[in-house]
């Protein structure tokens, strides 16, 4: 059974719980971040937690711990839960609320680690089928815990036998997807949109690996710009880089995972190799926040 760290205590998963109160259920004001591990180490801490301030700061969410501080609960947590490998979520809600509306500036910090679950093999062998979907993130830039588009795009990406939805904005922009950024091979060419997303952990890694070795644009791809694309993959903390074959009733190049796409792959199965077994010397783990446009 899983332990969690609830606001200063260390709690079985069954017992786990927050006054009724606390504006995060009351108004859905809280962010997160989710992260996973490699070896037991997690991947890229420090930047998921330079993600969770912008986010909190985004919204006006005041933070009342540093860094260091909840890295090292982090780090505890981990030491409490015998996962060979976990999904760590970190949420910071709102706290309580007398009048059940306005902040009190008391919020709650929330550790939860579960095992990490083992994904489809043929995702990456065969790649997948996504959606198009016209919804939007409500706040864009922010993980805020307001999954209600989110949700609803994947429901209806689950009854189309798809594994993932992408947001289509009413201009005809493809920014992401609900748990995923969007990446595309325009011929030899990476692009990537880098406006109104959420910047994944895992884009910046990849945008980093694939500097030496593709050229690279950063600009808005658009739904005629993703059906015409030679190859197309998205990245995500859990599932890692998952090339997509098949947009809505469209096969993507030659419904198979493209060799730009597998040769990213590869780089990125190094690049968490080198996290399992790091150099003597200390490394930097915080990834290049873009690469050339």
């Amino acid at each position: 059974m899983a332990t969690y760290y609830i606001n200063g205590e260390f709690v079985p998963a069954e017992t786990a719980c927050l006054p009724v109160n606390d504006l995060a259920i009351l108004r859905g004001f809280a962010v997160f971040e989710l992260l996973r591990t490699y070896g037991g180490r997690p991947f890229f801490l420090d930047a998921h937690l330079e993600r969770l301030e912008n986010s909190a700061r985004q919204i006006g969410l005041h933070l009342s711990w540093s860094r260091e501080q909840i890295a090292n609960v982090v780090t505890e947590a981990l030491t409490r839960n015998a996962f060979s490998e976990s999904n760590i979520r970190i949420v910071v809600t709102g706290g309580p609320s007398a009048d059940f509306t306005t902040p009190e500036n008391k919020p709650r910090l929330l550790v939860l680690v579960s095992p990490l679950p083992e994904l489809p093999a043929r995702w990456y062998r065969d790649g997948v089928k996504v959606i198009t979907r016209i919804t939007e993130r409500p706040i864009i830039g922010a993980k805020s815990i307001n999954y209600i588009p989110a949700t609803m795009a994947l429901e209806a990406a689950r009854r189309q036998g798809a594994m993932e939805a992408l947001y289509v904005t009413g201009d005809g922009r493809v920014p992401e997807g609900t748990t995923s950024n969007l990446f595309i091979f325009n011929g030899q060419t990476l692009v990537t949109p880098g406006q109104e997303i959420l910047p994944g952990i895992t884009r910046r890694v990849i945008l980093e690996l694939a500097a030496p070795l593709f050229p690279v644009e950063i600009r808005d791809i658009q739904t005629e710009d993703l059906f015409r694309a030679s190859e197309v993959f998205i990245t995500g903390t859990n599932k890692g880089l998952v090339p997509v074959v098949q947009i809505d009733d469209q096969i993507i190049g030659t419904g198979r995972p493209g060799e730009n796409t597998r040769k990213l792959m590869a780089a990125l199965r190094e690049r968490t190799a080198r996290h399992l077994h790091p150099d003597p010397a200390p490394r930097d783990e915080k990834p290049a926040s873009e690469a050339p446009a």
